[in-house]
């Protein structure tokens, strides 16, 4: 498996906030593969912590050997996308029923569920599957952009015209979630591919970030900081905190310093230019 430490800068915080008694999100990145991974528990008795463990765990394990037996950007015959979309899908689908599974096994779990964000990048493209209100955003040119659209039921009243974005940030019911991993046979992920260029800067985040601070904020934070990406986050984390800090905050940054194509490797052109 080639490295993709050389073109991805990463970091990643999770902090319980200053409300709740436990930390029930999860997180993993790796910019040797290109890997951030995120997830916000949910269920009764720490269940949520289990389930997002469980899920992170899952990913992570089954996302670094797929990728090291297949490398992302084959297309498989027959297929308009990269492998990468299959690889993200079938490792969420088998979160989902570890997930499932053990609340069955342990009356304790019944009910557990967790968000889920996974992105992983290649050949100058990132690939994105989530499940619920965990988000990823773009920074690009002094624009944040939300990537990610939320499965919640204050989405999808958005979406029918019934609030603004503004008005649904002081709605009720704002967490009630339309989808989540691990509390059905099935799960229904959904799976993004967008471009990516030299100096994005790529923002996952639990809503402990999001229902603290609204996007013009975030914005202005990954503008004057996000040259230090251990400072960014760490600020991201601490602002949440000032604000009410009302859940848990998890954040992943990721910040691509050059082109990473395929076709035209950066280390390849630097041998050309020398040559």
């Amino acid at each position: 498996m080639s490295s993709l430490a050389q073109v991805l800068d990463m970091t990643g915080l999770t902090d319980t906030g200053q409300v709740r008694e436990h930390n029930e999100d999860a997180i993993d990145f790796d910019a040797d593969g290109g890997l951030m991974l995120l997830a916000d528990g949910m269920g009764g008795y720490n269940a949520g912590e289990v389930a997002s463990l469980i899920a992170i765990q899952v990913l992570g394990e089954m996302m670094r050997a797929q990728i090291a037996a297949t490398p992302p950007h084959v297309h498989a015959s027959g297929s308009r996308w990269p492998v990468a979309h299959e690889m993200l899908a079938l490792a969420v689908d088998r979160a989902n029923t570890m997930i499932y599974q053990t609340a069955l096994a342990h009356p304790q779990c019944a009910g557990m569920g967790t968000t889920l964000l996974a992105a992983i990048f290649y050949d100058n493209h990132v690939t994105v599957a989530h499940v619920g209100d965990s988000r990823l955003y773009r920074y690009r040119d002094g624009v944040l952009t939300q990537l990610t659209r939320d499965h919640s039921f204050l989405q999808e009243r958005i979406d029918a015209g019934l609030l603004t974005a503004a008005e649904a940030r002081t709605a009720p019911h704002k967490n009630l979630l339309t989808r989540a991993v691990g509390i059905a046979p099935y799960v229904d992920v959904e799976v993004q591919e967008f471009d990516v260029l030299p100096d994005d800067l790529y923002l996952a985040c639990s809503d402990g970030l999001t229902d603290m601070l609204d996007d013009d904020s975030i914005g202005r934070l990954l503008g004057m900081l996000g040259v230090d990406l251990d400072l960014a986050a760490r600020n991201l984390i601490d602002q949440a905190n000032v604000m009410g800090g009302r859940d848990n905050i998890s954040v992943l940054l990721t910040r691509v310093k050059r082109d990473f194509s395929i076709e035209n490797p950066w280390w390849q052109r630097m041998a050309n230019w020398f040559g």
